[in-house]
């Protein structure tokens, strides 16, 4: 386990088949995500939507990735562990 990494929860439906995984790095105070690679479409539909208060487009250093909706729970429990340990 790497040093700033306290906690890790991967989709329990997916076994050990390369799971999306959810990592809580306390040192880094940040959530790591694994999850699928988006098809093309996804992708760019993603790069177009307009959020407000954020630009179009993905950049460089960053991805979409895809992650199933059965993980919500999982996403709640890294966010519990994230303030328990007071990251913020």
């Amino acid at each position: 386990m790497q040093a700033g990494v306290s906690h890790s929860t991967p989709d329990p439906d997916t076994g050990s088949r390369g799971s999306p995984t959810v990592w809580v790095d306390e040192e880094k105070r940040e959530l790591g995500l694994q999850g699928w690679k988006p098809d093309g479409q996804l992708e760019a539909e993603c790069a177009a939507f307009m959020a407000p208060g954020h630009a179009p487009g993905v950049p460089a250093n960053e991805a979409v990735i895809r992650i199933p909706a059965r993980m919500v729970p999982v996403l709640r429990e890294a966010r519990d562990v994230a303030e328990r340990a007071g990251l913020r």
